[in-house]
């Protein structure tokens, strides 16, 4: 078990206590008291118990790594139960909602609770405010979604409390049907939060983009690693709170492949620094800048080097330079294969006459561009 997995279920367990209790306090004392809301109050940080055990079981499992079956991970699983949290507390406060709407319609008569029941309940108050101060902590430090929607579960119980409070006082005053009318708003926010849940959720599991000032500010990072001269295709997601990342490295188009391979990887390491939640990213590696072209896989290509080579000797055999060539370089740019011919460096033949001779007996070639000439050091 990971240390972020040790700080989870420990404040998870921690906050199945602060629930428990304070949801039988609410409700022991909403019933000696014949406060609706507080009651309703109750049941509410009752349903947090089965949340807390929805984020235990979440986080056990989505923080797993990639296996076989699931190569991106199990990130996925907190997202699924988020959205379980957020309808359950949707559920809940259509129920909360729906008996306060009935008791203020029937006016029954609502006791005055007495302060001792209020100081009680702004007890109960501090103690999910400080659950929530200490589960946030853990959230934003492990980076953690669904433990940022479990915290503001328990910050969800700060506000109904308070809307409970100042009902406790209403009915205390003289104001009963405020305790009536604080058990529908205390419903209200609750469906707020679930909504709120929902909504992020879903916008995750239809991997909806990171918002557009990071992929600039990626955008940028990316750009200041030397040797590259554009970014395109840059693409996010999120899973669990965690950011995959797939993007175009354009370089220059005449470095050699393990060149351009270590640039995206200096790319891939300063993303990494400067965004700590980044834990799945792919480089392509482009020498040129071909975005809004399409994918090329779905286009006819280029014919690859050994069509090249047979091609070519077939029309340069028969010249002089041919048996002088020591390699042939191949360049796939704009559309077309410029082919770099490579000479001894002693060879007794003029580049300009050996580019001219090489290039007429190659013009009638629909994929040929140009012939260039490299003099290679001698062996």
């Amino acid at each position: 078990m990971t240390a972020d997995q040790r700080a989870t279920r420990s404040i998870t367990i921690l906050a199945i206590w602060v629930d428990a209790l304070v949801g039988i306090i609410k409700v022991i004392v909403g019933v000696m008291v014949s406060s609706t809301a507080l009651i309703a109050d109750g049941i509410h940080s009752f349903s947090d118990l089965i949340t807390d055990g929805f984020v235990l079981a979440a986080t056990h499992y989505g923080q797993q790594g990639p296996d076989h079956d699931h190569p991106y991970g199990h990130g996925r699983i907190e997202t699924l139960a988020t959205l379980f949290l957020g309808s359950m507390l949707i559920f809940v406060a259509g129920a909360i909602a729906w008996s306060s709407v009935e008791r203020l319609l029937s006016n029954t008569a609502i006791p005055p609770p007495g302060y001792w029941a209020v100081g009680i309940a702004l007890v109960t108050l501090l103690a999910k405010e400080a659950l929530y101060q200490a589960t946030m902590r853990v959230a934003r430090r492990t980076q953690s979604r669904l433990l940022e929607a479990n915290a503001w579960h328990s910050r969800s119980d700060v506000f109904s409390t308070a809307v409970v409070i100042v009902a406790m006082l209403g009915t205390q005053w003289g104001y009963g049907w405020l305790d009536t009318l604080a058990a529908v708003v205390v419903g209200l926010l609750v469906g707020k939060v679930g909504w709120s849940l929902l909504w992020d959720a879903g916008r995750e599991l239809i991997d909806t983009a990171l918002p557009v000032s990071t992929q600039h500010a990626m955008r940028d990072v990316a750009m200041s690693v030397p040797g590259v001269t554009g970014i395109h295709d840059l693409r996010t997601r999120l899973s669990a709170g965690r950011t995959m990342l797939d993007l175009h490295v354009v370089v220059s188009p005449r470095i050699s492949v393990s060149e351009g391979h270590e640039i995206g990887n200096e790319v891939s390491r300063r993303l990494r620094r400067s965004f700590p939640a980044l834990t799945d990213l792919t480089f392509h590696i482009d020498p040129e800048d071909d975005a809004g072209e399409g994918d090329p896989s779905r286009f006819p290509g280029l014919p690859l080097r050994p069509d090249v080579e047979a091609t070519l000797a077939e029309r340069w055999q028969p010249l002089e330079v041919w048996p002088e060539i020591r390699d042939i370089e191949l360049h796939y740019l704009e559309g077309a294969v410029t082919v770099v011919v490579c000479l001894d460096e002693q060879a007794a033949f003029s580049s300009p006459a050996v580019i001219e001779q090489l290039g007429e007996r190659a013009q009638d070639i629909d994929w040929f561009a140009q012939v260039e000439v490299k003099r290679l050091a001698s062996a």
